[in-house]
């Protein structure tokens, strides 16, 4: 199938599809079948990293899928034992070679934490080198990501944060906007977390538009400018994420979604010290 999603342009001028396909807690032994059902029912953005351990899988579905390499947009992180300037070199060679890949189109640093201005100043040099189209960052808060713009040269092309109904991150893209970093959310179905495919605001604006809570809380971050990534090993739910772009959310459904903002995180709070502490122990096969 040829894709026909969106994209939106990077401050770099790269173009990068609005929709994608996230394979976060994928078991590496159902990845590459998944990813292969991804690409067959129109995804072309692929998002992955060292710390999911399956970038093996996933190259060897863009392999078997024949499509053309530029057609592709491949994401992948770098995470934080590898943090700083020979190691980041190092283990970008290494998920290159999982992946099957000549370059990437977008590498991120996974977490705001250890050395990663060190692991910056290294991808800096890989985007100029053209092994990576583009540089950015995840889970960066507005803190954070203000201090690294301003005292690197390269600004972070985008930042994915966890971004949903009840966590809405306006004042994050705010400042993303100002800075030219474009905004990616992680978590666009908050999980299923807090009842999110019962909740009675997105099922009533579903059922106004015969589409699912998933399609209407897709369809608010694309009229927000915000890429998702969700995930499925479902065929059928593979289809219906990127099936968004026939209907368009009113002015007073999206101003009905506004007030479900919990303002905080659900998933996963990078400013609890005890995970930040946890984070800084993890460590992968990278």
């Amino acid at each position: 199938m040829i894709s026909k999603t969106p994209q939106v342009s990077l401050t770099n001028g790269v173009q990068m599809p609005i929709l994608g396909f996230g394979v976060f807690q994928i078991p590496e032994d159902q990845t590459q079948q998944a990813v292969e059902t991804a690409l067959e029912a129109g995804y072309r953005l692929l998002d992955t990293a060292a710390a999911y351990e399956n970038e093996r899988a996933v190259g060897r579905a863009i392999a078997a899928s024949g499509i053309p390499r530029e057609d592709l947009f491949i994401t992948t992180k770098l995470w934080v034992q590898d943090y700083g300037e020979d190691s980041t070199r190092h283990a970008f060679d290494r998920s290159l070679d999982r992946l099957r890949l000549d370059y990437l189109d977008l590498y991120l640093l996974h977490q705001p934490f250890g050395d990663y201005y060190g692991a910056w100043r290294a991808m800096e040099d890989l985007n100029r080198d053209g092994r990576t189209r583009a540089i950015g960052v995840s889970n960066f808060y507005p803190d954070r990501l203000a201090d690294l713009i301003a005292h690197n040269e390269i600004v972070p092309a985008v930042n994915q944060i966890e971004t949903h109904p009840f966590f809405q991150r306006t004042e994050d893209q705010k400042l993303m906007r100002e800075s030219g970093v474009q905004h990616e959310s992680w978590g666009p179905l908050a999980e299923g977390s807090r009842g999110f495919f019962d909740n009675p605001v997105l099922a009533g604006i579903a059922r106004a538009h015969g589409k699912t809570v998933a399609q209407i809380a897709l369809r608010w971050l694309v009229q927000r400018d915000v890429v998702a990534i969700p995930k499925s090993v479902r065929p059928e739910r593979m289809a219906e994420n990127l099936d968004v772009f026939d209907f368009q959310l009113t002015e007073d459904e999206m101003a009905r979604i506004a007030p479900l903002d919990t303002g905080r995180s659900l998933l996963f709070d990078h400013h609890d010290p005890d995970k930040v502490k946890w984070l800084g122990g993890v460590r992968f096969d990278t």
